[in-house]
């Protein structure tokens, strides 16, 4: 569901440091949001704020939502620190692993190459076949 940002009420929060919203505007212009904001059913913020502030940098009107009904305050507050706490970053070795791999999908070597156009061509040739 997508919901007016200049609707959505943000009250005191437990996050009062924000950090760096550009990378993360920068991921929602690039890829949009993967994981929706979560709100209560009168539009106040649950869970999302940095999602949101990068959503406001990028000049959205609207964002996708997901909304709790009748939460109390201790399952809002509850909410918000599951979503901070209970995520688990890339070790140091699954972070290299990535970048390593990101690599090569970017920059594929020459036999890479060639494998991927044969696939595009059979791909192709496939799909003349399914028109006939």
């Amino acid at each position: 569901m997508q919901m007016r940002i200049d609707e959505i009420i943000v009250r005191k929060r437990i996050r009062r440091d924000l950090g760096n919203l550009q990378e993360l505007a920068e991921s929602l212009e690039k890829h949009g949001l993967i994981n929706p904001i979560v709100i209560t059913q009168e539009k106040v913020l649950i869970a999302g704020e940095r999602r949101l502030e990068s959503a406001k940098l990028l000049g959205w009107e609207t964002i996708p939502v997901r909304i709790i009904e009748n939460p109390d305050r201790i399952a809002e507050v509850e909410i918000e620190i599951d979503e901070n706490i209970h995520r688990k970053d890339f070790t140091t070795d699954e972070a290299g692993d990535a970048f390593i791999m990101l690599e090569k999908l970017k920059n594929p070597g020459f036999f890479r190459r060639i494998l991927i156009a044969i696939q595009r061509f059979f791909s192709k040739l496939a799909g003349l076949f399914k028109k006939s």
